[in-house]
């Protein structure tokens, strides 16, 4: 019986950045990463033994500048799914971010582009994340 690789799962955190006028924070994939090009929430990888929200905050502070402490009101978890990839499963753990401290700037040489929820279908966003957007434009449906 041949054996059959086993694929590592890889623990992520999303966040929907919300601003104040309503438009999701996506971001691009830069040259060279895996998927390059393509538009996902951003976040990234949770650390052995680190807290989601510890991980996302670290995160977007790396990646965009922007602050998720105390003052800023905790982010909501909306959903955690699985996605897998030839090489990869992903563990997505999703975020509702609409609250921060800063301005959201590219510091990980991403693209970066704030959208209607309404419109977040219509954009290249990975396979994995787009579960999330449906959750997403239900939540601020109802928070309108």
């Amino acid at each position: 019986m041949p054996v059959v690789p086993v694929v590592p799962v890889v623990p992520v955190v999303a966040a929907a950045i919300v601003d104040r006028a309503g438009a999701v924070l996506i971001a691009q994939r830069p040259p060279g990463k895996h998927l390059a090009g393509r538009w996902e929430f951003p976040g990234g990888k949770v650390a052995a033994g680190e807290p989601d929200v510890i991980a996302l905050a670290r995160e977007l502070a790396e990646e965009l500048d922007i602050d998720l402490s105390r003052e800023a009101g905790p982010p909501e978890h909306l959903l955690t799914l699985r996605h897998d990839y030839p090489d990869r499963c992903i563990e997505l753990r999703c975020f509702l971010v609409p609250h921060f401290i800063g301005a959201a700037r590219a510091l990980d040489g991403q693209r970066l582009k704030w959208v209607a929820p309404a419109a977040l279908d219509a954009e290249d966003i990975l396979e994995a994340d787009r579960p999330f957007i449906e959750t997403l434009q239900r939540r601020l449906a109802v928070a309108r």
